[in-house]
């Protein structure tokens, strides 16, 4: 079992540490210009013209967003149903 774990942990570890790191100063304005440039296409009526697999990717990808969103909001309550007050 650890023969068979131990590289696909590595490999695991590898996109954990890239794709869960927070963003740099770097990449922040140029997440606020890419939000910019959606919200101008949305304007543009540039929506209908989205294939079928951007539209699943975008869709996808709000998905994931939308979980990890909700994830925090669990942890941070600390259980699944209501806030302790």
């Amino acid at each position: 079992a650890v023969a068979y774990s131990k590289p696909r942990l590595a490999t695991f570890w590898y996109y954990a540490k890239v794709e869960l790191a927070p963003p740099t100063p770097a990449e922040i304005p140029r997440a606020i210009d890419s939000m910019k440039a959606m919200v101008r296409s949305f304007q543009a009526g540039r929506l209908a013209q989205l294939t079928v697999k951007e539209a699943l990717r975008n869709g996808l990808v709000a998905t994931e967003v939308l979980m990890w969103f909700y994830i925090g909001e669990i942890i941070g309550k600390g259980g699944l149903i209501g806030y302790n007050v």
